[in-house]
């Protein structure tokens, strides 16, 4: 098994070019094509959201220019892509699945379409392998952290969320978090790949991060079925924060890639109270393969 096609949906931002970096390190591990999709604002959405007291003229200049402001981006992503694309070395650009497969190595394509983002990147994601997707930083790009929230909810797929800055290795010493849910379960089984890859495989677990459900021994015999070894390692919380203190162990082992479960809890409440897979999202240097 292995990852073939991974899907990028794709910013202008500092955080979308360590994405897109990030998605090529992991197409050129698998031999995988990466498809960047750019989804720009539709002029009429707009119109709906104008209100009552608006002319029709008035509509339609607020229309015009969203339109010139969504071409104006989608034209910096890709001149963005085709930079990118023109010095990475050893890629190549495949606008058909037929060119992908004929090639030998990493491929690459770009799509810019209109519609809502959150909407179509769910949708698309579920004809991926995973969707790698910037780091949610929302003072900068509120959209990525929209893009991120539809794969995990509603694409079926595990996402892979690019640090801030693009790693230069990622898979070969991995952190898997163990807390019995069906969130890290469905991550443990998607990560497969990476952890038959991995030099080194640690289990992370903690009597403060358990939910009901499986012990860490039960995690283990399952990848023993898989004929992979893992050592599990119980963390500690550090001032009672759970995720700060999960975190602390993926550092302490030097690894280059977490998986775990997101939102065991509802994201509502995550959002108001905090909770792990907010503090990691948010604080992470690793990429984190995340399934929900």
């Amino acid at each position: 098994m292995a990852y073939r096609r991974l899907l990028l949906p794709m910013t202008g931002t500092a955080a979308g070019e360590a994405a897109l970096a990030t998605a090529l390190l992991v197409a050129r591990i698998w031999g995988a094509h990466v498809h960047c999709l750019h989804v720009r604002v539709d002029a009429r959405d707009v119109a709906p959201l104008a209100g009552e007291g608006l002319s029709g003229a008035m509509i339609e200049e607020m229309m015009a220019a969203t339109e010139r402001e969504s071409g104006d981006r989608a034209g910096r992503v890709r001149a963005l892509f085709e930079r990118f694309a023109a010095t990475a070395g050893g890629i190549t650009i495949a606008d058909s699945a037929e060119t992908a497969l004929k090639s030998e190595g990493p491929t690459l394509s770009f799509e810019s379409i209109a519609g809502r983002e959150e909407d179509i990147v769910a949708q698309q994601s579920r004809l991926y392998d995973m969707a790698v997707v910037p780091h949610p930083e929302a003072d900068e790009d509120v959209s990525s952290s929209d893009a991120l929230h539809a794969v995990l909810f509603d694409s079926g797929r595990p996402v892979l969320i690019a640090p801030r800055v693009a790693p230069t290795t990622i898979g070969t010493r991995v952190c898997c978090a163990w807390n019995g849910s069906a969130e890290s379960a469905a991550a443990i089984a998607a990560a497969l790949p990476w952890l038959h890859r991995a030099d080194a495989r640690r289990i992370l677990y903690a009597d403060e991060y358990q939910r009901r459900g499986p012990k860490v021994e039960g995690i283990l015999a399952y990848l023993h079925w898989h004929e992979i070894s893992a050592e599990a390692m119980q963390f500690k919380p550090m001032t009672k924060d759970v995720g700060a203190g999960l975190l602390g162990g993926v550092r302490d082992f030097g690894a280059d890639l977490l998986c775990m479960g997101a939102y065991s809890h509802s994201r509502l409440r995550q959002l108001i109270l905090g909770g792990v897979t907010r503090h990691v999202l948010e604080n992470s240097d690793v990429p984190v393969l995340m399934c929900r």
